[in-house]
């Protein structure tokens, strides 16, 4: 069984074919500039390296249509015929209140897509495309099931004492104005991972998994359910962030927009892509900022202090809301790649059952390998643990269109178990051996 997931943006399509029955990847690689002069496909077939190839493609149908064409292509291809494809997994980044699980798509203008098209002003960057690019799909590859994963569905679990905000109660039922939180793929898989790192059941842990990456996100994680997580309404709200502000006080937007005439588009677009690390610093990439702070950049010292307090007071948080943690959980790329901000997250929290490893912490930057940085002493665990979003989409899919799928928190997920071994990250970490 072969399956296609597919994660469209607004000007690009992602993609991966994975193998179900060898469990590995045969090729993934990304549409980019879609609807802009110039697009191409960064192509990746597994064990064959790169390739770059452009061609121009209007919508998301022609630049799924250049994917296929790739997956066949002679050279590059994957597979001998599109009909090796057994079933498509869309990822949609906010299904709102409407979806508690991934969900097998009931075609073009079934009731799944035309939830998600209600949902459009909950995200109006991203829902747009996801549904665009399904669409495309099922015009191109109409024999298959198509099944929606969705971002927010392992954070519906969380409590309304969580979820609801100190706002007038009629913008939740009229709005649907809540948190609903981000991220979740990735914080249930490396939560399930981390519980098997432990040698227990989802069920019997509690974790603070903290995402890491452009995008940052953390979760309270009680008995494998989420119970809360930073990102809210939008992805917007909680750590700082590459180019997004985070939590600040809201009068300062009310009081700029008036100051300088700022319409709301303008002032998004400024919390969103004009803030975080690139407002403070003018840099988004945590190597460039490290690199920055040894030549005594006093802006990146002080951008790199504020993510670490933040971080922080986000641990202490959580800790507090489940009253016993058993583990943090570092993951994607800036948690996976960058002891620089590990160590000082980790320091100076002895007194809170945390004995952090600096020196593995050091030795440790990779994406291929699991790593407890925790000495054996150490009450509460700390792991880096890779993250990998696009297994849980296929697993989802697999069980889903073999009617084996119930919810995220009731399904067991092969990952889950304790002698689960990736196979690519198994052979990628030799080699990582191999060249030091």
């Amino acid at each position: 069984m072969k399956i296609l997931a597919l994660n469209c943006g607004s000007s690009s399509l992602k993609y991966q074919v994975y193998d179900w029955e060898e469990k590995i990847i045969l090729a993934k690689g990304v549409v980019e500039r879609i609807g802009i002069e110039g697009s191409f496909i960064n192509h990746d077939k597994y064990g064959y390296g790169k390739e770059k190839i452009f061609q121009e493609c209007k919508d998301h149908k022609q630049a799924l249509k250049l994917v296929l064409d790739t997956l066949v292509d002679e050279k590059l291809g994957v597979l001998k015929a599109i009909d090796e494809i057994n079933a498509v997994g869309h990822r949609m980044i906010h299904g709102g209140e409407a979806f508690t699980k991934s969900v097998l798509i009931d075609g073009k203008d079934g009731e799944v897509l035309n939830k998600m098209r209600e949902n459009f002003s909950l995200a109006p960057l991203h829902n747009p495309p996801a549904v665009s690019g399904a669409e495309a799909a099922i015009d191109l590859l109409p024999d298959v099931p198509h099944v929606a994963i969705l971002d927010t569905a392992f954070h519906q679990t969380m409590p309304p004492e969580a979820y609801i905000y100190a706002l007038p109660y009629e913008w939740y039922t009229k709005y649907g104005v809540r948190r609903y939180g981000f991220h979740g793929t990735s914080h249930l898989y490396v939560s399930r991972r981390a519980a098997a790192l432990l040698g227990k059941k989802p069920n019997e842990v509690n974790l603070i998994t903290c995402h890491i990456g452009n995008g940052v996100s953390f979760a309270a994680i009680k008995n494998g359910k989420s119970i809360d997580t930073s990102m809210g309404f939008t992805p917007l709200e909680g750590l700082m962030m590459g180019t997004r502000s985070g939590d600040f006080d809201p009068a300062i937007a009310l009081y700029i927009m008036e100051k300088k005439g700022l319409s709301p588009e303008e002032m998004s677009n400024i919390l969103n892509k004009k803030s975080g690390f690139l407002g403070l610093c003018g840099m988004v990439d945590q190597r460039d900022i490290c690199e920055a702070m040894k030549k005594g950049d006093k802006m990146a010292k002080l951008a790199f202090d504020i993510q670490v307090h933040r971080a922080k007071k986000y641990l202490g948080a959580y800790a507090f809301i489940l009253g016993h943690v058993d583990a943090i959980v570092f993951t994607a790329g800036v948690g996976e790649m960058s002891p620089e901000l590990r160590g000082p997250m980790m320091q100076g929290l002895e007194e809170f059952g945390i004995v952090f490893d600096d020196e593995l912490n050091w030795k440790t930057k990779t994406r291929n390998r699991e790593v407890e940085l925790s000495k054996p002493e150490s009450k509460i665990k700390v792991f880096v643990i890779p993250t990998d979003e696009e297994l849980v989409f296929v697993e989802d899919v697999v069980a889903i269109i073999q009617g084996k799928y119930d919810s995220p928190d009731k399904f067991e997920y092969s990952f889950q178990k304790p002698d689960y071994v990736n196979k690519m990250r198994q052979e990628a970490a030799k080699k990582e051996l191999e060249k030091k």
